[in-house]
């Protein structure tokens, strides 16, 4: 895989992975996994097409996902999937790296990272994610910043 490719598969790994931090207090609260108040695999799938969707056509992102092939573009729809079922407690199990060594050297910054939760966000928003749980993804997705956002 080329390294712009990399970062764009990396950043919304990492902005899935943030989701990690949901599940026990949702679970808890609810007696539902998150994965199964998020409507399970094809809600999740479907939240997965339109993140990743969002990031490949930004401005700036989108040359993250330049040159990847058919193949390599499944295959980062199906990394992203994996996490995030993974992570909301569902039955799916993630193979890919952690966040640290997936970043390093990558240098993304301060601004891809804000476009990214943009983006996130829009997307949470779009398949009607209650408020409540898009502020617990972004609490959760600022504790991983320091692992993903290279200085400068």
């Amino acid at each position: 895989m080329k390294k712009n490719h990399i970062v764009g598969v990396t950043v919304a790994l990492a902005l899935f992975l943030s989701c990690v931090g949901l599940a026990p207090g949702v679970s808890a609260q609810s007696g539902n996994s998150l994965y199964k108040q998020l409507g399970g695999y094809d809600a999740l799938a479907a939240v997965t097409d339109d993140f990743i969707t969002r990031l490949a056509t930004d401005k700036t992102l989108g040359r993250f996902f330049t040159g990847a092939s058919d193949n390599s573009k499944m295959r980062i729809r199906q990394l992203v999937l994996d996490q995030l079922c993974a992570a909301t407690g569902g039955p799916c199990v993630y193979i890919g790296r952690d966040m640290k060594t997936a970043h390093k050297g990558l240098g993304i910054t301060e601004e891809d990272w804000n476009i990214a939760v943009k983006h996130l966000v829009a997307t949470l928003t779009k398949f009607k994610v209650p408020e409540n749980l898009q502020k617990e993804v972004a609490t959760a997705i600022s504790g991983l910043k320091a692992d993903i956002v290279e200085k400068p």
